[in-house]
């Protein structure tokens, strides 16, 4: 199996395959559509063999669908048939359960992902859980994601913004009591000093994930109702 693997994020979109050492990437916004995002990618990953494809998504996905339109990208991903855009099998999954999957060493695991919002998923003995606490109401009528994200460390600046990234730290360990939180995205580096039983992820653990899915077929958490 020849896997592509696509993480797409709100300023990059990265792509690897499998027998690649070197991930390729564009920059994506706004105007990032899935229809644009494909044609990106097939020009992106032009010579390399690849025969299924992952898509990392900066969103909520349940049964390998997308089910709302990106925060920080453009529209027209609800509904959007990959498969046939790619001609390929295609799995989709949340971003950062796609980077916390390839971070993963078992036991209860939070990971956060430190990018231009702020990603996060839970994995509890091999069980992934994608969740949106970034959007979880955090003080002042803002949201965990309006403090943690690029958005806050632009405006607060690196300081105040590492207060309050250690402080969403402290209250999701406090909820969720994790055996261990890994902090991935582009600006996990920029935190500096990590409170105890916290490690650093690596961005390529996104790939790592992305691969790893078409092989371990990780266990999703039951959905009640």
């Amino acid at each position: 199996m020849k896997v592509l693997v696509v993480d797409v994020g709100g300023t990059h979109v990265k792509v690897l395959a499998t027998g690649q050492r070197v991930h390729r990437q564009v920059d994506s916004g706004p105007a990032m559509t899935a229809r644009g995002m494909v044609a990106v990618v097939k020009r992106m990953s032009a010579g390399w063999a690849y025969d299924h494809v992952t898509i990392g998504y900066p969103g909520p996905v349940v049964h390998g669908h997308v089910v709302a339109e990106p925060h920080n990208l453009g529209r027209g991903w609800v509904g959007f048939d990959f498969r046939r855009a790619f001609g390929r099998p295609v799995k989709l999954i949340n971003d950062a359960a796609m980077q916390a999957l390839g971070s993963y060493r078992g036991g209860r695991m939070l990971f956060l992902g430190l990018g231009t919002g702020l990603g996060s998923a839970l994995i509890i003995e091999g069980v992934l859980e994608p969740m949106e606490l970034g959007h979880l109401p955090y003080k002042n009528g803002h949201t965990f994601e309006h403090y943690a994200g690029i958005g806050g460390l632009n405006r607060d600046g690196k300081t105040r913004w590492r207060k309050h990234v250690l402080d969403v730290i402290a209250r999701l360990r406090a909820a969720l009591q994790p055996d261990e939180v890994v902090i991935g995205g582009g600006n996990a580096a920029k935190l500096g000093r990590l409170p105890p039983r916290t490690r650093l992820g690596d961005n390529a653990n996104a790939f790592a994930g992305g691969f790893r899915i078409w092989n371990n077929k990780p266990r999703r958490a039951a959905r009640r109702g």
